[in-house]
């Protein structure tokens, strides 16, 4: 099994062209998922989004043992991301990779 961490966030530039997407796989892998949950918890604080520029504040919130939603306060506007622990999967079957 191999453990991964994602996170999803805002893109783009201009209000009007935001989109919700995902980064990437951003740490792993990882041989259990206590690593992955880890390193998930490491980048509520650590994680640096694509918005806002200008950091003012942040607030980590547990949606899940394997989930959570991040606030970030810009000097202009509030953001969030998403950081997610997940098994990356064979698409379709379902079998560990």
């Amino acid at each position: 099994m191999a453990w991964v961490v994602l996170v999803e966030e805002s893109e783009g530039l201009g209000r009007d062209r935001w989109r919700w997407g995902l980064t990437g796989v951003m740490a792993g892998p990882f041989p259990d998922f206590d690593g992955a949950a880890d390193a998930a918890l490491r980048l509520t604080r650590d994680y640096r989004p694509h918005h806002p520029w200008s950091e003012r504040d942040r607030s980590a919130f547990r949606v899940s043992p394997s989930e959570y939603v991040v606030r970030v306060v810009g000097a202009t506007a509030d953001f969030h991301f998403r950081v997610t622990v997940a098994e990356n999967v064979a698409p379709g079957t379902g079998a560990p990779v």
